[in-house]
């Protein structure tokens, strides 16, 4: 009977703490509950914002939003509207400067770069070879391909065409080891050749003694050579050990397009007709005759 007794006091001190830890589990339940669903979490605005307003400070990060993870989210949603607030700001700008270097190019009658016709065609296939990494575009001689054209995609610069058939053409990457291509830094102007390599990187060479590239700043085509226009985007230069390394910027090519657009063409300007002139007579032959 004794023993009894004592499990009958055990159970009875032990049952307001079960039922404390119920009411605790309970309500943890409830409050994931109210903030999970959108319309148990609108039911619970008014009464959430009171006790906010009752455990909040002064700067907004209240007790209520920290247990919440709403001070998170409202962190998060200042630091998007400042950015906003940036890029705004830069737009404006950009805008302003581009309407200005319009007005200057008017006033000096200056000639812009001719509109770049080309076609768009859909990578068919690829052939990553031993000895040249290549792609294979649905377009052609029929659809107005030229020799030597230049294949661009939505990221960058991508190949030169080096076969081209009636309906299809080979493009050479310039991710290839035998690709070449003469590019200058955009804003050290430092100009270099750049070819490919497995690693997925480019690598420059000619480079200049004194020179040196940013780090970080893109690469661009240089126009040397005629083989590619000027000012296409090739990749982004980064610093290696002594060596200096390109990210190529052409978009994925796996089932993906390419422009090509013909080579560039600068025109010779063509020689003026020379007036022939006859010489005048010396005075010596007048006083003969």
């Amino acid at each position: 009977m004794a023993r009894l007794g004592r499990s009958a006091t055990k159970s009875q001190k032990r049952s307001p703490k079960r039922l404390i830890l119920g009411v605790f589990i309970f309500a943890a339940a409830a409050l994931v509950l109210a903030q999970s669903a959108p319309q148990i979490r609108s039911m619970f605005n008014p009464v959430r914002t009171t006790v906010g307003d009752q455990f909040g400070g002064n700067e907004g990060m209240n007790v209520w939003a920290w247990v919440t993870g709403q001070a998170k989210r409202e962190r998060r949603i200042k630091e998007l509207e400042a950015e906003v607030r940036n890029l705004s700001r830069y737009k404006a700008a950009a805008i302003s400067m581009a309407e200005r270097l319009e007005a200057y190019e008017e006033i000096l009658n200056l000639m812009g770069e001719p509109p770049a016709r080309g076609v768009t065609a859909r990578v068919t296939a690829e052939n990553d070879g031993p000895f040249a990494q290549t792609i294979l575009a649905n377009a052609g001689r029929a659809q107005g391909v030229e020799p030597g054209a230049v294949a661009l995609n939505e990221g960058g610069l991508v190949g030169r065409v080096i076969q081209l058939g009636e309906y299809s053409s080979r493009i050479l990457l310039i991710t290839d080891f035998n690709s070449r291509v003469p590019v200058m830094g955009e804003v050290s102007g430092v100009r270099a050749i750049l070819y490919g390599g497995r690693d997925g990187l480019g690598s420059l060479t000619d480079l200049p003694e004194r020179d040196a590239f940013v780090e970080g700043e893109r690469i661009l085509t240089s126009a040397e050579g005629g083989a590619f226009p000027r000012g296409l985007v090739v990749g982004e230069v980064r610093k290696s050990g002594d060596d200096w390394r390109v990210k190529f910027s052409m978009a994925e090519r796996d089932g993906g397009y390419v422009q090509m657009i013909p080579p560039p063409e600068i025109v010779k300007p063509m020689a003026l007709p020379v007036e022939e002139v006859e010489p005048a007579a010396s005075p010596t032959q007048g006083a003969r005759q």
